[in-house]
């Protein structure tokens, strides 16, 4: 991973040693202004297409919204979704994907500990080297809960995370 600035405090990260289905961040303190959850992740599902990675705060499942623009080789899109159980915030890309790559990506979770809804962006890339398959995108996500974020949990589309997936949280504090 790249050089962090200096308001980046590392509270929690995750290597993963096995597979496993979803990934948690629990405890969050409320001692900083905003959130950075970084991954760089492989699904366990077949095939070399990406897939989606859910992310729910507080074990809130209801009200999320977002808004995607994608890429996939040469084919924009974008799409609108609401009343979602999660938000649809990342990508992995399978394991018919090229050899030990991973996708990555950053989500921003600004005033989480705030009483205002809730928001995030994150963007996110999965290579292909196979020369198809390359896939982009950026997403703003809402959701209506007021509650401070204590916990957060990102999950595969598919059947799951691969070993070597990282997941790391970051508290940012505005000085």
């Amino acid at each position: 991973m790249s050089q962090l600035p200096s308001t980046y405090t590392l509270i929690s990260s995750n290597v993963l040693s096995t597979t496993a289905a979803s990934v948690t961040f629990s405890a969050i303190p409320a001692t900083f202004t905003d959130l950075v959850v970084r991954s760089s992740v492989r699904s366990t599902g077949t095939g070399a297409g990406v897939r989606n990675i859910y992310l729910s705060m507080n074990s809130v499942a209801a009200n999320y919204s977002a808004t995607q623009m994608r890429g996939l080789d040469s084919t924009a899109s974008s799409s609108n979704r609401s009343g979602d159980s999660s938000w649809i915030l990342g990508l992995s890309i399978g394991d018919g994907s090229t050899s030990n790559t991973f996708s990555n990506n950053e989500w921003y979770i600004p005033n989480y500990a705030g009483s205002a809804s809730k928001i995030s962006s994150n963007v996110n890339a999965a290579p292909n080297n196979t020369g198809s398959n390359q896939y982009d995108s950026a997403v703003a996500n809402l959701q209506s809960s007021t509650a401070a974020i204590t916990s957060l949990t990102l999950t595969d589309s598919s059947t799951g995370f691969a070993t070597g997936s990282s997941f790391y949280l970051y508290g940012i504090k505005n000085s």
